[in-house]
């Protein structure tokens, strides 16, 4: 079975999908089924039904309400090769109200910092946002760069960590 919640959030609705006790997906999205799409065969074997999530749901909360690390506790499962896992671990190691450049996530997953364009193919197809933060990775040329839920969303993100939202 896999259990979805949504949480109101200022940028949207935020979709959570558990499985065994950890989030296998979770997007800005207000239909959970967009992201149940997106969750491996054998995942998307299981039937999908509302539930609360409990501590997930109340990361969330906390997080919008200023406990900008909230999400750190919850733990997140996504499909992988060994090399998109260390990216993504590398990724939750990021913590909240800092940023780093593809470069960088590259280095820190124990990669040359030519691998940007694999930190960046890892964020691309994040499941897990904004637990796995792909929105505090950005390019090293300026910018905000791309964003699955878009860039207003990634940017309110930012701001929300760094006191400014």
């Amino acid at each position: 079975m896999i259990l979805t919640q949504i949480v109101p959030t200022p940028v949207g609705p935020l979709a959570l999908l558990a499985h065994d006790g950890a989030l296998v997906a979770a997007g800005f999205t207000a239909d959970p089924r967009e992201m149940y799409a997106r969750l491996s065969p054998s995942l998307r074997a299981l039937p999908l039904r509302e539930d609360d999530l409990g501590d997930a749901a109340l990361a969330v909360r906390e997080y919008l309400d200023g406990k900008i690390d909230a999400l750190d506790r919850v733990p997140a499962r996504q499909p992988g090769t060994p090399t998109r896992q260390r990216l993504y671990e590398a990724l939750r190691a990021v913590p909240a109200g800092t940023t780093v450049s593809y470069a960088v996530l590259a280095e820190r997953a124990g990669l040359p910092r030519t691998a940007a364009r694999a930190a960046g193919s890892a964020c691309a197809q994040n499941l897990v946002a904004p637990f796995v933060p792909c929105h505090r990775v950005l390019p090293s040329t300026g910018g905000y760069g791309g964003y699955y839920y878009g860039t207003p969303v990634k940017e309110w993100l930012l701001a929300h960590e760094s006191g400014v939202a």
